[in-house]
């Protein structure tokens, strides 16, 4: 079993910190495994801890009024979660499951809270994530409200090669994309515009699809034509 501080040193709100903090880190918090397909959070829950994913894949929903699930976002590892209702201390404010066999370091609000009041560098990294988050929010409302079938879809793969992507001389490569209805969920779309919007960019020779494997082939081309 890895040292969580392996980890913890790559998590964007912790990697200006000393060896010996991101150490004190790893030694208060626990580690806990989800099965695929298990509940992680639920929307509405008190909200008691922040998470970091130290291996797998969760995806971040809410439930639209007609009952469909909307995906907002999808985290692998080295990304965190849960941190809104720590801080606030209100309830969740979307349900969190496993796509994947995942383990998550959990950190408990209270020694969260004091850490922040130890390190205050990390609110600052913190508030910056967090605007980067609320930035990819309003793209991602932007397309679901503005865009075309193809606008939208895009607007997705840029979130997933932002989120989970490789990016080696230009090209970007999503290794696990999302099953299509997940991907679907994300879009509000269905599974066969997916289908046909994700072949539409292979024949334009924007993408190369290879199984579950994805790769941008000009990413700074793509976002150009589509944010």
């Amino acid at each position: 079993m890895s040292d969580p501080s392996d980890t913890l040193m790559f998590v964007p709100i912790f990697s200006d910190l000393t060896p010996e903090a991101i150490e004190k880190i790893g030694s208060v918090g626990i580690r806990k495994k989800y099965p695929k397909d298990s509940v992680i959070l639920m929307e509405e829950d008190s909200g008691t801890a922040m998470f970091v994913i130290i291996d797998g894949k969760v995806k971040v929903t809410r439930t639209s009024n007609d009952g469909r699930e909307v995906i907002l976002s999808i985290l692998g590892q080295s990304d965190f979660f849960g941190e809104m209702a720590i801080l606030d201390g209100l309830s969740r404010s979307a349900s969190v499951y496993a796509m994947e066999d995942s383990e998550l370091f959990i950190i408990q609000r209270d020694q969260f809270l004091e850490l922040l009041k130890e390190h205050p560098e990390v609110s600052i990294v913190l508030l910056q994530e967090l605007t980067r988050r609320l930035r990819t929010a309003d793209m991602k409302i932007k397309a679901l409200s503005l865009k075309d079938a193809e606008g939208k879809v895009a607007t997705v793969i840029l979130q997933l090669a932002e989120d989970i992507g490789k990016i080696k001389q230009g090209i970007v490569e999503i290794e696990k994309l999302p099953l299509q209805q997940d991907l679907a969920n994300m879009a509000g779309t269905s599974r066969e515009t997916i289908s046909r919007t994700l072949h539409t960019f292979a024949k334009k020779g924007l993408v190369e699809l290879e199984g579950s494997r994805l790769r941008i082939l000009n990413f700074e081309k793509f976002k150009e034509t589509y944010i």
